[in-house]
């Protein structure tokens, strides 16, 4: 429990700048929504002009925007773009701080076991990002209340929303089983930045292409808004595959750093 809390004190900062950026980004965006909704046939003539494959890179649906609900569908996608990165970069961070503080060998010293070190460090930071969802959330349905011009389903919108924290998990996963692998990262935003930038490339790819053997292969097109809002529902095959990914990169990284020599300052 100790380690737990001194993991969860060590990430308070780090949460609270990513909740502030989450919130200040779901109300910059909606707060533009009563303008936008206002002059709606305006910026759909203006849109129609732009690339097919543009609009779908990006996650742009001309006919949904006038509503709330599409409009912050299309807002979410960079929402989801910096919930990533806090998310990569808090499963890098897991191991590699203590390499890169040259206190691992010290914390090892201890009389406890590797796997209740690591797992102490991973429930703080998983606690980091549900408080981070928690606040983001109910920013986003009061938010949502305030500038509201028609009345939208609130479930909708919460289960659009949810998806965030599951895609902070998957890359959560993937950080960590980096961190495992390759301990001495010197700088581990650049990681975060471009693994995370990477995966979203293969996003708007796989979007413009309509590819779904493609859409595995990135977490940002796990969960698509359009078939949420359609069906009230997740994609099974997507959701047991992100479930799926985020059980096996944490159990080989379990496995992966119990057998893991660790070098002493």
């Amino acid at each position: 429990m100790n380690m737990y809390l001194h993991e969860l004190k060590a990430y308070r900062k780090s949460t609270i700048i990513w909740t502030s950026a989450l919130i200040v980004l779901v109300v910059l965006f909606l707060s533009l929504f009563p303008t936008f909704s206002k002059d709606a046939e305006e910026y759909k003539q203006l849109l129609e002009g732009f690339p097919a494959e543009l609009k779908k890179a990006i996650g742009l649906s001309v006919d949904s925007l006038a509503t709330i609900i599409g409009y912050y569908s299309y807002a979410f996608l960079y929402i989801k773009l910096c919930g990533a990165i806090q998310a990569m970069h808090l499963g890098t961070s897991i191991v590699s701080k203590e390499s890169r503080e040259k206190t691992a060998d010290f914390l090892l010293t201890k009389p406890v076991t590797r796997e209740k070190i690591i797992t102490s460090k991973l429930l703080a930071v998983i606690t980091s990002l549900a408080v981070t969802n928690v606040v983001f959330i109910a920013a986003t349905l009061l938010m949502a209340s305030l500038v509201k011009t028609e009345q939208f389903s609130a479930e909708i919108l919460l289960m659009i929303s949810i998806t965030l924290f599951f895609i902070q998990l998957i890359f959560l996963a993937l950080g960590f089983i980096v961190s495992v692998i390759f301990p001495k990262i010197k700088s581990v935003i650049s990681v975060s930045l471009g693994t995370v930038f990477g995966f979203f490339m293969i996003a708007m790819i796989s979007s413009t292409t309509e590819d779904a053997a493609l859409r595995y292969l990135t977490p940002f097109n796990y969960f698509d808004s359009a078939y949420i809002v359609e069906n009230a529902s997740y994609e099974r095959a997507f959701l047991f595959t992100g479930a799926a990914f985020f059980i096996a990169a944490i159990a080989a990284s379990y496995i992966i750093y119990g057998k893991k020599d660790v070098h002493s300052v």
